[in-house]
């Protein structure tokens, strides 16, 4: 089981991404949302569209659940 978090600040293509705790492009952690512990990616993004509906699974830690 993973910790993952979203980033609260959108990307240019509108995106919140959700990234895994050990990801190296995880934000800070005034610009993150934690969404809990979870055996892979895809509940964590279902998580974060709870939030906000256009997330993504990061291209480097969350790859299986990142679309383009």
């Amino acid at each position: 089981m993973k910790k993952y978090y979203v980033n609260q600040n959108e990307q240019s293509n509108g995106d919140h991404e959700v990234h895994t705790e050990d990801c190296q492009y995880l934000p800070n952690s005034t610009n993150r949302k934690y969404l809990g512990e979870f055996s892979s990616c895809k509940p964590a993004v279902d998580e974060a569209k709870k939030t906000y509906s256009k997330s993504n699974g990061c291209k480097t830690c969350c790859n299986t659940c990142h679309t383009t």
